[in-house]
């Protein structure tokens, strides 16, 4: 979704609730149930509904043939699903008020369900009974009418930002304890952008909404678009989640981006409902952090877990009473464990982690240095503060490529701590262009080079066509300025058209000058247009140096830090640039008018 898209979705949701909060005897932590389901039928009705043409034509293209298929068939095989007329959003919309709408709701969700079996019991259903008052029985209409205007071609993991929206408003008990939050986009998109799962088997213990399988699955488009790629088979997802809740919405979350696989309710811990150890082609998860109440006796014996060492406490804790079971210190590594394990000879992971997992002592230090001599350890990047909405932990993601066991030991370190856009006080997020940027100086120490003259490729294109744009936006603030009407009453109004034809070639200068700025962070810090280790963001660690910081996997001990004369962070200089750059182009709309005047001055002495 554009952020425009995206705000305009964040006010309705805050309509639903606010009708929800008024109107039933729901309480806060209710309020995404019924919100999401219809959120499910709208866009599942979208998706539907720009297959239809396609539908209608391969109906008419088999008919008469000898293997004639059905319109349900044809319908799932291009986008996963089909929904019957009465399942239909335009169908629900259409009802009378007067009619019993949550029946009819709870019948769509229903049919789905009978054509789309991996959705039973997955959608809400008696939920929408709950709507109605003893007087009142419009508010599942209301709802339905507030979603109904969502732009077709909006995009993205929907159900994600639906459910972080709703842990940030409403504090949703899902979630907030355990150590479980939910993964920014950006972030899950720089994790995609870096392992880059193309095609084969991806799982995630840990899948929460499903935003990982789903950001994946538009890395596979836009990679098949670039690799000119019409045969590549799909990813088959596999998620494994302990909330009976979550798992309902991981469900609905890769029906409605037509993904195939499976999510199935499953404590990782104590649950391997797919056999895990070394099965997959790639791992993404944002696991619980810092968990400290796992059964050792349960975990310790088994493989996906005790490869390189199990966490455990050095000594026996005496204090415990004879009937309490012995516990994992800390579950960290339980998981970073269960990542390297899961996965196939040349299979990649990529996974959040707290950053004390970085430096942790005692066994888990004795796990590390396993796992480093081990080759399997591909990078580690540093995330800047303030990413995540419910939680403020600072976090490490973790890279593993299985292809690199066994070979010498080298890690690439990357610190992003100053790589950020602020979104407001409290959030920050990557932008596109800064995803892309981390994701090609792997790329570079992969050897990859042509990626990077790709890149700059596009941005050189992006410069120059905000360029063309602001010259010709130039032209039209010139003419609209030399037509100053006489009149005072067209006064306000071209004054009015001056100010927007200033603002938008303001907005296209800026737009130019995003591009050049890529452009020159790439080429400054990567000259020749191969990896080289640089001061404060990147540094490729061989297995002697990271001996000598005693197995750390910290990248600021290994990166080291730029001493700035100004003293100014990455984003505070891009910040005064563009106000410097704001000021400078009122000087230049003054000396304009300081110029006209001379003009009108020196004519009038002939």
């Amino acid at each position: 979704m554009t952020s425009e898209q995206l705000k305009d979705l964040e006010n309705k949701l805050w309509q639903a609730a606010d009708k929800l909060r008024v109107d039933s005897g729901l309480k806060a932590s209710e309020y995404a149930t019924p919100i999401l389901g219809l959120i499910f039928l709208r866009f599942a009705s979208l998706r539907f509904n720009r297959i239809v043409p396609e539908i209608k034509a391969e109906l008419k293209a088999q008919k008469d043939g000898r293997m004639q298929q059905t319109e349900t068939e044809i319908a799932i095989a291009k986008c996963g699903f089909y929904l019957p007329e009465k399942a239909r959003y335009e169908h629900l919309l259409a009802l009378p008020e007067e009619q019993d709408i949550a029946k009819a709701i709870k019948h769509a969700m229903e049919e789905i369900e009978k054509y789309k079996p991996e959705l039973a019991d997955s959608l809400p259903k008696d939920e929408y009974f709950k709507l109605y008052s003893d007087d009142d029985r419009t508010l599942p209409k209301s709802l339905l009418k507030i979603f109904a205007d969502i732009p077709e071609d909006a995009t993205g993991d929907v159900f994600g930002k639906v459910y972080e929206y709703f842990l940030s408003e409403f504090a949703l008990a899902e979630g907030q304890g355990g150590g479980e939050f939910f993964t920014p986009t950006s972030v899950v998109k720089l994790m995609v952008e870096i392992i880059e799962p193309y095609q084969g088997t991806i799982f995630d213990p840990a899948c929460g909404s499903g935003g990982m399988f789903v950001q994946s699955s538009y890395f596979v488009d836009r990679r098949r678009e670039e690799l000119h790629d019409n045969d590549t088979k799909d990813l088959m997802v596999y998620g494994a989640e302990r909330t009976p809740e979550t798992v309902k919405l991981a469900r609905m979350n890769i029906a409605v981006n037509g993904l195939r696989g499976e999510i199935k309710p499953a404590n990782s811990y104590y649950d391997d409902p797919y056999n895990s150890y070394g099965n997959f082609d790639y791992v993404m998860a944002n696991p619980p952090f810092n968990v400290d109440e796992v059964n050792l006796d349960k975990v310790k014996d088994q493989k996906r877990f005790n490869e390189y060492g199990i966490p455990q406490n050095k000594t026996k804790n005496t204090g415990k009473k004879k009937d309490n079971p012995n516990t994992v210190p800390n579950a960290n590594y339980l998981w970073i464990n269960l990542f390297a394990t899961s996965l196939k000879s040349t299979g990649k992971a990529a996974l959040v982690m707290a950053n004390s997992a970085s430096d942790a002592r005692n066994s888990e230090a004795d796990i590390r240095q396993n796992l480093v001599r081990s080759g399997v350890i591909d990078c580690m990047l540093t995330l800047p503060k303030n990413m995540f909405y419910t939680v403020t932990l600072p976090a490490t993601l973790w890279f593993f490529d299985k292809s690199k066991a066994g070979t010498e030991p080298k890690v690439l370190f990357i610190d992003a701590r100053n790589i950020f856009r602020q979104i407001d006080r409290a959030h920050r997020e990557f932008t596109e262009e800064q995803i892309q940027n981390m994701a090609t100086i792997v790329r570079l120490y992969r050897g990859e080079t042509d990626r990077l003259t790709a890149l700059l490729a596009k941005y050189e294109a992006q410069a120059i066509d905000f360029s063309n744009q602001a010259f010709d936006q130039q032209k039209v603030l010139e003419k609209l300025k030399a037509e100053k009407p006489e009149l005072d009453k067209e006064l306000k109004r071209w004054e009015k058209q001056v100010e927007e034809a200033e603002n938008a070639y303001k907005a296209l200068l800026a737009k130019q000058h995003y591009f050049e700025a890529q452009i020159a962070w790439l080429n400054e810090r990567f000259p020749a247009g191969v990896y080289e280790d640089v001061t404060g963001l990147c540094k490729a660690a061989t297995l002697a140096e990271i001996e000598e910081q005693d197995w750390s996997m910290n990248p600021g001990r290994y990166v080291g830090v730029v001493i700035e004369e100004d003293g100014l962070t990455e984003e505070e200089f891009l910040t005064e640039m563009k106000e410097r750059h704001e000021k400078l182009f009122d000087l230049h709309k003054t000396s304009i008018s300081i110029g006209a005047v001379i003009e009108n001055n020196i004519k009038s002495l002939f």
